[in-house]
Parts: C-alpha cells; structure tokens; sequence
C-alpha cells in the first residue's frame, strides 16, 4: 500500500507542476500588475482543463488513500 500511495503521490506532484499560472501571483498583487482582477473567472479549456481534472481526481484519490492507510 505505501508503494501504491508514494506513485500517487509523486503522480499528483507532477500535475501539479503542469498546472498553469492564472494571475500574476504575490508580486502582480502588490505591485499592481496588468491582470489585476484576481477573480476573475477563467475557462480553462483543452490539455489545461485535462490536467485540472486530472489533479483533483487524483487529489482525492490520495486523500483516501492517506485515511485508509492511517486508520487500517
């Protein structure tokens, strides 16, 4: 099982990594960059939103697996 969990894990690290930014950051917030509205809503669309699934599923799937593997 902790096999199984490390791949997951390294899994959900890589996507994570492939995720791409959706504002400036810390430093566009405090010096007022270009894209100022952070909430703005953003379709994510094609590969982006396959990576964006792909890392939630993933995430609870690493979650569960965390739980099963603290309690049993």
């Amino acid at each position: 099982m902790d096999i199984v969990l490390l791949i997951v894990s390294v899994f959900l690290i890589i996507l994570a990594l492939l995720q791409g930014g959706k504002s400036d950051g810390a430093s566009g917030a405090i010096t007022g960059g270009s894209k100022m509205n952070i909430f703005a809503k953003t379709k994510e669309r094609g590969s982006e939103l396959w990576v964006s699934r792909m890392t939630l599923i993933v995430g609870i799937i690493f979650f569960l697996m965390v739980l099963i593997t603290k309690y049993f």
